[in-house]
């Protein structure tokens, strides 16, 4: 593989790879400290669920046409140092017995903001480190990065919200962003001063961005799929610790155990993704993998201690396999048809609606969690994730089999 004597590439990717392990402690523990500590109800698990990523819908747009306008890696730097400070300071409140759930919402809402202008950033900045011929294998490998944290964030900190105490767990978190400013800061690679619009304009380049991404047939059944189940997704992660913790009566550590099964299919995911695009098609494995995979998340309501435990895993790894291949394949499709100079709005654009989805979706789980009940409303938010995929069935995908190999500033309907 190419990219493993890429020295500024490795530093990237280890600098993200203990990012997404603090990432996924804190993304467990904090719902652990809001529903096991400060006695949140449904409606208020939804609210927290929704702060996380509310952000993407309210500036998400605005975001992308500043990050093409500036060098993306001074960006995501001050970001993740940003980041680091809004999460220690839950263990300090905690510490100083002043923690309440209202921090923990505003806290998350400010994370969340940083986060959108970190993945723009992000993703637009790993064409120009890596070059596209390059990008499957590289986004193969920052996947499994956030499978291998997937793996092992949620149940360490499971387990130390269950011994530490969740609070003082969040600081793994804290620390994970801070030490992926290091690695940041410690690439060489000279990037490409931005282009200047020859007629900035805020609205003007947000339209840009929108008519790109929308303009073209394949995109939008992507952003359609990825949009309605992240909606759905949403209505999960409002009630699925409650589900965990009070229907199923899971301790905190087994239920970080729980959330961990799905690391291990999107780890095999990650490391097979790049063979898997070779094999069947880098375009081909957008809609395939997911029609095959998707479907296993259904068992999940079926989850109950003990033995009854395994299958629901087993089956729970089978779709993060199907999600991360998934992933892999249409974040580089993108990338790869995308130009330089719209990556950022390209990137904000997408991410907008997809990740828009999802505060939406966790308000409504909310509602749902309290109106018809925990086990129903899990029941709407997994038939309506895995449905996403017949977006995919719908478009021109079923007739490519890999990437472009250039980009394109065209659109086609």
């Amino acid at each position: 593989m190419a990219l493993w004597g890429h020295p500024d590439f490795r530093r990237l990717w280890t600098g993200d790879t203990i990012s997404q392990f603090g990432a996924t402690v804190g993304m467990t523990v904090i719902p652990l400290l809001a529903a096991g500590v400060l006695d949140a109800t449904p409606f208020e698990m939804g609210l927290l669920a929704a702060a996380s990523t509310m952000a993407f819908l309210v500036i998400g747009l605005p975001a992308g046409v500043w990050v093409d306008r500036m060098r993306r890696k001074p960006l995501m730097i001050a970001m993740d140092v940003v980041r680091a400070a809004l999460m220690l300071s839950v263990p300090i409140a905690w510490w100083l017995g002043l923690l309440g759930l209202t921090q923990l919402i505003v806290v998350s809402l400010a994370v969340g903001v940083c986060t959108v202008f970190f993945d723009v950033a992000y993703q637009s900045y790993l064409p120009s480190l890596v070059g596209r011929g390059q990008l499957v294998e590289g986004n193969s490998k920052l996947q499994a990065s956030l499978s291998v944290a997937e793996v092992s964030g949620p149940a360490i900190g499971g387990y130390a919200a269950q011994f530490l105490g969740a609070a003082n767990s969040v600081l793994a978190t804290g620390l994970g962003y801070l030490s992926s400013a290091f690695f940041l800061v410690r690439i060489k690679t000279v990037e490409p001063a931005p282009e200047r619009h020859p007629d900035p304009h805020l609205r003007r380049e947000i339209m840009e961005g929108l008519r790109f991404v929308f303009g073209n047939v394949t995109l939008r059944m992507i952003v359609a799929c990825t949009g309605t189940s992240n909606f759905f997704h949403g209505i999960q992660n409002a009630v699925f610790i409650l589900f965990l913790l009070q229907t199923v009566n899971l301790s905190e550590g087994t239920a970080g155990l729980v959330l961990s099964a799905g690391g291990v299919g999107g780890v095999l995911g990650a490391a097979f993704a790049y063979r898997i695009g070779l094999l069947v098609g880098q375009a081909r494995m957008i809609w395939l993998i997911p029609v095959l995979t998707w479907p296993f998340t259904l068992t999940l309501p079926f989850i109950s201690d003990g033995w009854g435990l395994v299958l629901p895993m087993a089956c729970l790894a089978v779709t993060s396999f199907g999600i991360v291949v998934y992933n892999v394949g249409q974040v580089s499709y993108r990338q790869s048809i995308c130009p330089d100079h719209l990556l950022g709005r390209m990137n904000a654009s997408i991410r907008w609606v997809v990740w828009g989805a999802t505060p939406l979706g966790a308000l409504l789980g909310g509602v749902l969690g309290s109106w018809i009940g925990i086990v129903p409303t899990m029941w709407v938010s997994l038939v309506g994730s895995v449905a996403g995929m017949v977006w995919l069935l719908l478009s021109p995908l079923r007739s490519m089999r890999d990437l472009p190999a250039t980009s394109s500033v065209e659109a086609h309907g």
